[in-house]
């Protein structure tokens, strides 16, 4: 079972953009074109170069749809797929014949396939080309079959067209005002996360500055005194209290470090990540696989070693694993950091009820990402381990 949990996706990887919906619909359409010509009993002009060019389209069409899946589209792709639509089927209507009429559906659909995208002008020229581009088939087919003519009905079917054209780019203009709004609402989010995060990394460092400088010198300066009557008269309880005093130290130095680490702060994500995975071995008798690329100081690199520090300690806790591998990648702008392990496995929809159970680990790090643009997704199943995929915001690249 997987959960996810994404502000958007990294580029043509992640996203599901209207242009790669368009591009899987295609494919129907096209089929049902070749049924629609098929099972009319017309008389076709050129039907060899009508098979060439419908079968032209249903390549190009597949070709398409690898091209999109396979990375980022510029943007003119949104309405130039849907121009292309219109010219082939304006192509297929003059060299079809008779199945002009068999086609008429086509040109109804074309208006509505462009309106869920977000540019209400070039949906109002892409509805109106298929009205337009219709009646010239028409008027080519009459032309061409002096008996035919141009039927009054014709006409009327234009007159549908147009106020098709209309009324999608109006659904598709109070969309595109939606999804600025929205758009608008989850920047403001994303910058009150990001605000609070920045002000809990400063209280974070400042209580570890503050742990370091005053009680943990303290306690170091108490340890050597113990030490040197230890040495000038040796006694068991001075042990004891020697001891409980390095214990104690020990502690206090592990959550200033967790405060604020500084290997994170001074060597980057990677160092600091590798520093975690050398804690965590020390912990337990794990077989850890770490394949760490250098990505220097991301600027979500905080949130990073978090998820790091949080998905190391869940399976410390939870996992009884005892094979983990942890990878680290940039891919174009993001970072993204695998951890995978052997254990049990889990149902990821449980982190939703143990969220509102208090239980804010985990759910708080999906929340997180969600609002900063990034994405946590989790790969579980009971019997065959988790693998968790840790995918930072955009960054800016300099």
């Amino acid at each position: 079972m997987r959960s996810s949990l994404a502000w958007d996706r990294i580029g043509g990887i992640f996203a599901f953009e209207p242009v790669r919906v368009s591009a899987v619909l295609r494919l129907p359409l096209i089929l049902l074109i070749v049924v629609l010509v098929w099972v009319w009993e017309v008389d076709s002009w050129l039907p060899s170069v009508y098979a060439v060019v419908l079968g032209s389209y249903a390549v190009v069409a597949v070709a398409w749809v690898v091209i999109v899946f396979r990375g980022p589209v510029p943007r003119w792709a949104d309405w130039a797929s849907t121009a292309f639509d219109v010219l082939v089927i304006l192509v297929l209507c003059v060299v079809s014949g008779g199945a002009t009429a068999a086609l008429l559906p086509v040109f109804f659909l074309l208006p509505i396939s462009v309106a869920f995208q977000d540019r209400p002008l070039l949906t109002g020229v892409l509805g109106l080309s298929a009205a337009v581009t219709y009646l010239t088939a028409w008027i080519v087919y009459s032309k061409r079959d002096d008996t035919m003519g141009l039927p009054d009905i014709v006409y009327t079917q234009v007159g549908f067209l147009l106020w098709l054209a209309v009324a999608v780019t109006s659904l598709c203009f109070f969309l595109a005002r939606r999804q600025k709004r929205v758009m608008a609402l989850q920047e403001v989010r994303r910058q009150l996360v990001a605000e609070a995060m920045q002000a809990d990394e400063r209280h974070n460092r400042e209580v570890a500055e503050h742990l370091h400088d005053g009680p943990l010198q303290t306690l170091l300066a108490a340890r050597m005194e113990v030490d040197l009557l230890r040495e000038s008269k040796p006694d068991p309880a001075l042990d004891m209290v020697y001891d409980a005093l390095q214990d104690t130290a020990a502690m206090l130095r592990s959550t200033v470090t967790e405060l604020h680490p500084q290997v994170l702060a001074q060597l980057g994500l990677a160092p600091a990540i590798r520093e975690l995975l050398r804690q965590f071995e020390s912990r337990g008798d794990y077989l850890v696989e770490a394949d760490l690329e250098d990505v220097g100081k991301p600027e979500s690199q905080a949130l990073m070693h978090r998820a790091a520090r949080e998905l190391l300690a869940n399976i410390g806790k939870h996992a009884n694993a005892t094979e983990v591998a942890v990878t680290l990648r940039r891919i174009g702008d993001r970072v993204v950091l695998t951890v995978a392990d052997d254990g049990p496995g889990f149902d990821p929809e449980v982190i939703a009820s143990r969220l509102a159970e208090g239980h804010i680990g985990l759910g708080s790090l999906l929340a997180r990402f969600e609002a900063m643009g990034g994405a946590l997704d989790i790969d579980s199943m009971s019997g065959r381990g988790t693998t968790v995929t840790v995918t930072s915001p955009p960054e800016t690249i300099t």
